[in-house]
């Protein structure tokens, strides 16, 4: 073992002393596989950061969660709105219907969601998001308060002009948003006191419920403001328990439905089940497409580079043919020699890589600052990364080592 740790460190150190006489020429070699691993980390990187941004966004809208609406969320180039805009609007009252049917440990929300504006002394804001919610909200979609605390249930019980204001709301009204807390503010036709600051969200790829420039209320207190509830998207959320499927949800929720709107065995749904991980799904998939993307261009650079260093190495073995001839006659056997080709390709190969995924983890923060959007690269891309260097560095390197491994030291010492 200590014999063979001694042959790869001297034959390191001949790699690299070699790769330092001829700077240009391992340079040219270098850059090949820098732009081809600079383009599979930086794809793959740029698309996993993306994916990861929106099934976040995506995760938000809540887990084991449907959405119980008259639109199919879905959508499609070919969406057939005309079916869905003639159905019935969910209502308050099937959310009781419907836990009495399924009984069980679920959670579930009626919602209705309103644009207007908020306004406090001389500052106002327009198009804020209205959620008029049911009390169970937060057991669905888990609220962070800042600052303050979420509604209570007697706010609920009797529609209590309280509210819960998003933290970039709070923030544009009140300069510092502790101060919202307590705070008189006019909506569309009512005054309501600020209980509360939601932790700020942040930027999402998904829309939502846009919590920063939102506020949250009570769906009896919303109610108040005589918004017209069947143009201001209504729906019922429901979560289920942890030991029940998403699928076995569905079927239940879909038996609960018909029988509330009394459909015939031959009727179709008048109503769409819009499952959160459905979406995750269709996203997953989506991004699968891309990714594979990526991977060709990346590999046709990789290819480009794979072709360089072969023809580095074939110049490399001729040129050190009578070296490898003395090295044979003094007792070098065929592995040794192989070794050494091998190990300054994918050495080669390597140096490329790193300087490939510097590139990438540079262009990541660049990005990141620019953009306000995060781009993570992963240590399983780095591993990725090194994996490719070192296949793609033995490969090139193969043919070329192999000749010099068989070459007669005779023949290779009277070589010039």
């Amino acid at each position: 073992m200590r014999r063979t740790f001694e042959i790869l460190y001297t034959t390191l150190k001949l790699a690299l002393q070699e790769l330092g006489k001829n700077k240009l020429r391992t340079f040219l070699s270098l850059f090949g596989v820098t732009i081809g691993i600079f383009c599979i980390i930086g794809v793959l990187s740029t698309v996993s950061s993306l994916e990861r941004n929106i099934q976040d966004g995506v995760k938000s809208l809540g887990t084991n969660t449907i959405y119980i609406d008259k639109w199919d969320y879905q959508g499609g180039a070919e969406y057939p709105w005309w079916k869905y805009v003639n159905r019935p609007s969910p209502k308050l009252i099937e959310t009781k219907l419907i836990k009495e049917k399924i009984g069980g440990n679920i959670n579930i929300v009626f919602n209705f969601t309103a644009q207007s504006f908020i306004e406090h002394e001389n500052n106002r804001l327009d198009g804020i998001n209205y959620h008029g919610i049911t009390e169970e909200f937060d057991k669905i979609q888990p609220i962070e308060i800042q600052y303050g605390r979420y509604l209570n249930q007697l706010e609920f019980d009797y529609g209590t002009p309280s509210v819960v204001i998003g933290y970039e709301n709070a923030e544009k009204l009140f300069g510092n948003p502790e101060r919202a807390v307590g705070k008189e503010v006019d909506l569309r036709n009512k005054k309501a006191i600020i209980v509360g600051v939601m932790k700020k969200q942040g930027k999402s790829f998904i829309e939502g419920w846009q919590f920063d420039q939102s506020i949250i209320l009570s769906y009896k207190f919303m109610k108040q403001m005589l918004f017209n509830e069947r143009f201001n998207n209504p729906k019922i959320i429901v979560k289920g328990p942890e030991y029940m499927s998403t699928d076995a949800l569905k079927d239940e929720l879909k038996g609960a439905m018909r029988s509330i709107h009394r459909l015939g065995p031959t009727q179709e749904d008048d109503f769409a089940l819009n499952a959160i991980s459905d979406f995750s799904k269709t996203v997953s998939s989506l991004f699968a497409s891309v990714n594979l993307g990526g991977w060709m261009i990346g590999i046709l650079s990789l290819i480009v580079g794979a072709f360089g260093i072969a023809n580095i190495m074939f110049v490399t073995v001729r040129e050190r043919t009578p070296i490898i001839g003395l090295k044979k006659a003094i007792g070098a056997k065929k592995r040794t020699i192989l070794m050494e080709f091998l190990l300054e390709s994918a050495l080669i190969c390597i140096i490329g890589g790193i300087i490939g995924i510097v590139l990438v983890v540079i262009m990541a923060q660049v990005l990141t600052s620019v953009f306000d959007f995060n781009i993570y690269v992963s240590f399983n891309i780095l591993t990725l990364a090194i994996g490719i260097c070192v296949s793609i560095g033995v490969l090139a390197g193969i043919i070329p080592a192999m000749i010099a491994a068989k070459m007669d030291p005779v023949v290779a010492i009277r070589s010039k």
